[in-house]
């Protein structure tokens, strides 16, 4: 089987990152015989100083003609003098209304070889966790009006929503729990928002379409506090972008590092963006520090969403849980008596366990 897959690396780390997860899907054409063309493209920052603009068309172009695009990280110091319109975190926003990604979906699984590296006490983490934050990703505040008045001294940020836009997050949520625990929490601000009286009022009608699946709603303040508290009593989350966007972040660092987890952003036919939930740590950039494996792990949920390839993705992830189990680490998962390795060394053990 051949696939089309769009490289986008980015800035910073973005390289480092990309480079081993494509050594480790030509690990995987090898072993199960498919075809992966890449097709390297620029955004971010590398795309302004380049060619003057964050998401240049034809990085676009070449995404849109492709089965699957997959991405490092954008943005940096460099650019973060730059207006909101011209910051290389545009080319993101750009992504995802030019490939019609509406649904990003960020897992959020403590790995049992990292348990050390939690930051949470032993007895509120226990063995295992395992949660799927289910964001929506092209309305509300990041996609709403915005301005500044004429003298500069005020601005404004426009978070709106349609019924639509709700309905198809929440359906994409709740076929999610029912292969899960079906138990799906949404997360709002009903007491204070319109669109958040909206979104609970859409979200109880969808749910009738579900009646096997339980429904919860929290606050977003609440929900921030008990991700902490008890993280248990999570399995899957739904909210808006914005409550999304935070609320990941907060669940990546439950489980030890935020260099360890993928993310995904499909359509409704399942095409996809797959990126790490990490920003781009230019400090790191090019000295062989970067962990790895939160790409990697995107580009297994690849094989799964968009190319229905499931034996592959669990060849990937299971690869990784081998290199963890031999004690390998990078600097951002490493405690005491585990061997340190770079990015390099840590892509090639993983691609060398996939082949087998």
């Amino acid at each position: 089987m051949q696939k089309q897959i769009a490289l986008v690396p980015g800035d910073g780390i973005g390289p480092d990152i990309i480079r081993e997860t494509v050594e480790v899907l030509k690990a995987v054409g090898r072993r199960f015989r498919h075809t992966f063309c890449f097709t390297e493209c620029l955004a971010g920052g590398i795309a302004i100083d380049r060619y003057g603009t964050a998401l240049p068309s034809s990085t676009l172009e070449t995404c849109q003609m492709s089965d699957a695009v997959l991405l490092g990280a954008v943005g940096g110091p460099k650019w973060d003098d730059m207006g909101g319109d011209e910051r290389p975190e545009k080319a993101l926003l750009g992504l995802r209304a030019g490939l019609g990604l509406f649904c990003n979906l960020r897992p959020a699984v403590l790995f049992p070889q990292l348990r050390k590296a939690c930051t949470l006490r032993p007895e509120i983490i226990g063995d295992e966790l395992d949660l799927m934050v289910v964001r929506e990703l092209t309305g509300g505040i990041y996609f709403g009006e915005r301005g500044r008045s004429a003298a500069g001294d005020s601005a404004f940020d426009t978070m709106s929503y349609t019924v639509m836009e709700i309905e198809r997050i929440t359906r994409m949520a709740f076929g999610i729990a029912r292969k899960r625990k079906r138990l799906l929490h949404s997360i709002d601000k009903h007491n204070i928002l319109e669109t958040s009286r909206l979104w609970r009022e859409t979200v109880k009608r969808v749910a009738r379409e579900y009646p096997d699946v339980e429904l919860k709603h929290m606050y977003v303040d609440n929900a921030a506090m008990q991700l902490v508290r008890n993280p248990h009593q999570f399995d899957v989350i739904v909210t808006e972008n914005m409550f999304g966007d935070i609320l990941s972040d907060e669940a990546a660092m439950i489980t030890g590092s935020i260099g360890m987890l993928p993310s995904a952003s499909l359509r409704h036919d399942n095409f996809g963006l797959y990126e790490p939930v990490h920003g781009s740590a230019p400090d790191i950039a090019g000295k062989d520090i970067a962990n790895p494996i939160a790409t990697i792990l995107s580009a297994a949920m690849m094989l799964r969403y968009t190319f229905g390839m499931e034996e592959e993705a669990q060849t990937v992830e299971r690869a990784v849980l081998q290199v963890l189990d031999a004690g390998l680490r990078t600097a951002d998962i490493v405690t005491p008596g585990e061997e340190k390795v770079g990015t390099r060394a840590m892509g090639s053990a993983i691609a060398a366990a996939v082949a087998g």
